[in-house]
C-alpha cells in the first residue's frame, strides 16, 4: 500500500497534547472527601469501569488516527501485467514545417492534423503505437507503446518549430522504419503525413520505401492540402504576429503514390478536415494480429477499510457511554 498525501502524518503530533490534556484533566477530576480513616475501604478494589473509561479515550484517538489516514489516501500498489490480445504496429509520421501552418483547414493544417491523428489514437485500444515527426530532420517523439495517455498528451505538445525547418520525407520515413522494425505483430504499418515535397534531408524517399517493402511494412501515404489556393506563413512582421499569403498549394503526389504502392500501402489526398477524418477511419480498419501487451493497472483509493474502522468506533463508543458508562446526573 502506498499513501498519496503522506506528509498528513505529520498530524498525529497532535496526540502528545491530547494524551497531556488528558491526564491533567483526569487528575484534576478526581473528588475528594475528608474522614478520619479509610481503612473501611481497603478491601475494596477499583472497578472495571473506570480503566474502561481510559479506554473510551484510546477508542478516540483510534478515531482520530483513522481520520489522518483517511487524508493522507491510502492507495493500491500499481502494476504491470502481460494480456495476449489482437492488435497492430503503427507509426505515425507527421510533418511538422512550416508550412503545416496553412489555413486551408481550420484553424491551420497543422492543428487539425494533431487532432484527427488523436482520435485515431484513442480508438487504437488494442495497439502499439510510436510516433516521428519531421521537417528538415526527424526524431522519434514516442517509441512504440500501447500506453494511450502517454501517446496522447506528446501529440498534444508538439509545437511548430521544434524541429530545423525543411521537408524530410525520406529522413522521416525512415526513422518511422527503424522505430517499427523490432514490432512484434504480423500487421505493420507507418501512417506518413505531409503537406509538400522532399527538398532536404539524407536519405531519399523512394529508397526509403524499399527498405519498408523488405521489412514487410506498408506504408499509407497522406497528402495534406487543398486544390488549389491557400494562405501560407511567409513570416512576421515586427509585432511579431505571422503574416500569411495566398499561394499555390504544390504537394509531391507522384512521390507520396509511389511510396504507397511500392510497400503495398495506399495514396490519400486530404483537402479538409472531414476528409482527414474519413482517410484516418478507412486506416483504422488494418488487418490485426495476436500478440502480447503490457498492461499498466491505474492506481485506486483503497480509504474504505480506514473509513469502516473509524465508523465502527465511533459506534462503540457512542454505545458505551450511552449503555454501561452512562453518566448519573
Amino acid at each position: 500500500m502506498i499513501f498519496a498525501n503522506p506528509s498528513y502524518f505529520w498530524l498525529f503530533l497532535i496526540f502528545i497534547p491530547l494524551i497531556v490534556w488528558y491526564v491533567m484533566k483526569q487528575k484534576n477530576a478526581t473528588p475528594s472527601m475528608l474522614i478520619s480513616t479509610t481503612k473501611a475501604f481497603d478491601k475494596v478494589g477499583t472497578s472495571w469501569k473506570v480503566w474502561l473509561r481510559h479506554f473510551m479515550f484510546v477508542l478516540r484517538l483510534a478515531a482520530i488516527g483513522c481520520v489522518i489516514v483517511i487524508l493522507a489516501r491510502p492507495q493500491t500498489r500499481d502494476r504491470w501485467q502481460t494480456e495476449e490480445t489482437e492488435g497492430t504496429d503503427i507509426v505515425l509520421a507527421l510533418d511538422v514545417s512550416t508550412s503545416m501552418l496553412a489555413r486551408d483547414f481550420r484553424p491551420d493544417r497543422f492543428e487539425a492534423a494533431k487532432e484527427v491523428a488523436s482520435k485515431f489514437i484513442a480508438g487504437r485500444e488494442t495497439d502499439n503505437i510510436g510516433i516521428v515527426i519531421f521537417s528538415g530532420e526527424s526524431f522519434t517523439l514516442v517509441p512504440m507503446t500501447s500506453d494511450k495517455a502517454v501517446l496522447l498528451n506528446y501529440v498534444q505538445d508538439i509545437k511548430m518549430g521544434m524541429l530545423e525547418d525543411g521537408t524530410a520525407i525520406g529522413d522521416g520515413l525512415a526513422t518511422a522504419i527503424n522505430r517499427i522494425k523490432g514490432g512484434k505483430a504480423k500487421s505493420k504499418s507507418i501512417i506518413l503525413l505531409t503537406d509538400g515535397s522532399n527538398n532536404t534531408g539524407i536519405v531519399a524517399p523512394l529508397t526509403a520505401a524499399e527498405i519498408a517493402r523488405r521489412m514487410g511494412v506498408k506504408v499509407y501515404t497522406i497528402g495534406v492540402g487543398t486544390n488549389g489556393e491557400a494562405e501560407f506563413p511567409i513570416g512576421r512582421n515586427i509585432y511579431g504576429k505571422v503574416e500569411y499569403q495566398l499561394m499555390p498549394v504544390v504537394i509531391d503526389e507522384v512521390t507520396l503514390k509511389k511510396i504507397a504502392n511500392t510497400t503495398g500501402g495506399a495514396y490519400f489526398r486530404a483537402t479538409d478536415k472531414s476528409t482527414l477524418n474519413d482517410i484516418f477511419n478507412e486506416i483504422d480498419k488494418l488487418e490485426k494480429t495476436k500478440m502480447d501487451v503490457k498492461q499498466f493497472s491505474h492506481t485506486e483509493d483503497n480509504y474504505l477499510p480506514w473509513a469502516l474502522a473509524l465508523l465502527a468506533l465511533v459506534i462503540v463508543e457512542l454505545l458505551a457511554r450511552n449503555t454501561i458508562l452512562r453518566n448519573i446526573p
